[in-house]
């Protein structure tokens, strides 16, 4: 049974930075994609970044790009989202997920970690 677990949420001022971790376990995860993606009140989840555990290919929502690194450290199966630059847009609870690489859905997910930027 895969579970994610997100914490480093808080808040920041803006143009700060902050480090998410999401700690997986239950599986190896080599044939997984991990993700994060974000859900602001009043407006649908959206995808921020993801990585290929296996070869660390990422791939970057655009509003994020140029700010944001994805990684992970595969002794410790943890998965980061460094946040440099932030905006006040940028506040969101943020949510960790993972899916196998031959689907397309992702389905298994945190509980979410706050971030909210102040201006």
């Amino acid at each position: 049974q895969v579970q994610l677990v997100e914490s480093g949420g808080g808040l920041v001022q803006a143009g700060g930075s902050l480090r998410l971790s999401c700690a997986a376990s239950g599986s190896t995860f080599s044939r997984y994609t991990l993700g994060w993606f974000r859900q602001a009140p009043g407006k649908d989840r959206e995808f921020v970044a993801r990585i290929n555990w296996s070869d660390g290919t990422t791939y970057y929502a655009d509003f994020v790009k140029g700010r944001f690194t994805i990684s992970r450290e595969i002794p410790k199966k943890t998965m980061y989202l460094q946040m440099n630059s932030v905006k006040a847009e940028d506040t969101a609870a943020y949510y960790c997920a993972a899916r196998l690489n031959v689907k397309r859905q992702y389905d298994n997910w945190g509980q979410g970690t706050q971030v909210t930027v102040s201006s």
